[in-house]
């Protein structure tokens, strides 16, 4: 009974998913092929022609020269070394950078623009993010779940009269929708200000680092040419934190709001078809029989 039952799963539920999940991945690879190949040959030969170039102008180099020092750059730009500027480059680990690095690991965002190099920062980094970033999990959902306590009363929205429901509906939906803007429309607004970047590189910074991807392609605080002031990138951290905690509201709120939405809706289409005319305009509260 117990394989007949395992089976049955597997069939029945798993089975269905991970063949969605593999098409998902089939269709994006198919995809980011067709966007990305063309440009990254295109890229490729144009590196190619810039180093024959280079090489044209300064002939006392060589190819073999060249690629030295093309992997000394290279080196340099793993270690978190932007290859840019000169010495006198801000530092990657002043405590403002570090706090920031401190905040891509609890948060497994990861930008990938800078790791430890010394044995003894590697070794405690794996440390730091076995006890961080369990901490970081239940501080989100200890947050989430009291911002979402303080800020509705859902849970006895029923005993309400229906323009009541409808009032909280509406508010609540006011309220996701300030704070979306508030998260991830205005903050890539300052950064792409900051930066220099478009309005769409800074909204894809955002969702990319919100979403806990964190590809590195773009990161704050990092163009030597531009002069930060200090907590720039401690605010950032703290930007990542707190988005990430509205973004656990807005998946607790969301699908909830979306189901009173759909069964306020039916009960007002409900009695609209029962009186063949505007709703009931009886003063007693409706109650909606729903699961939280």
């Amino acid at each position: 009974m117990p394989r007949a039952g395992l089976c049955s799963c597997w069939g029945g539920r798993v089975l269905p998913l991970l063949l969605a999940y593999i098409c998902y991945l089939l269709l994006g690879a198919t995809i980011f092929q067709l966007l990305e190949k063309q440009a990254e040959a295109q890229s490729r030969d144009q590196f190619q022609l810039e180093k024959l170039r280079f090489l044209e102008n300064y002939t006392c180099l060589d190819q073999q020269a060249l690629e030295q020092f093309v992997q000394v750059i290279l080196e340099a730009w793993v270690k978190g070394v932007n290859p840019k500027g000169n010495s006198t480059n801000p530092s990657n680990w002043d405590f403002g950078s570090s706090f920031f690095f401190a905040g891509t690991v609890v948060t497994t965002i990861g930008y990938g623009n800078l790791a430890p190099s010394t044995e003894a920062g590697q070794v405690f980094c794996v440390f730091y993010a076995l006890m961080g970033i369990p901490l970081n999990v239940v501080f989100l959902n200890h947050l989430g779940t009291g911002l979402r306590a303080h800020l509705t009363t859902l849970d006895r929205w029923e005993d309400h009269p229906r323009h009541s429901q409808l009032l909280q509906v509406l508010g609540l939906a006011l309220f996701l929708t300030l704070g979306t803007l508030v998260v991830l429309i205005f903050p890539p607004m300052f950064f792409s200000h900051v930066e220099g970047w478009s309005f769409r590189e800074g909204f894809y910074f955002a969702f990319i680092t919100l979403s806990t991807i964190g590809f590195g392609d773009y990161v704050v605080g990092t163009d030597p040419s531009k002069h930060y002031i200090a907590v720039y990138r401690s605010l950032a951290a703290i930007w990542i934190l707190l988005g990430l905690a509205w973004l656990a509201v807005v998946l607790s709120l969301g699908s909830l709001l979306l189901h009173r939405c759909s069964r306020l809706w039916l009960l007002i289409r409900g009695l609209d078809l029962k009186d063949g005319t505007a709703p009931d305009s009886d003063p007693r509260p409706q109650k909606i029989p729903i699961s939280a």
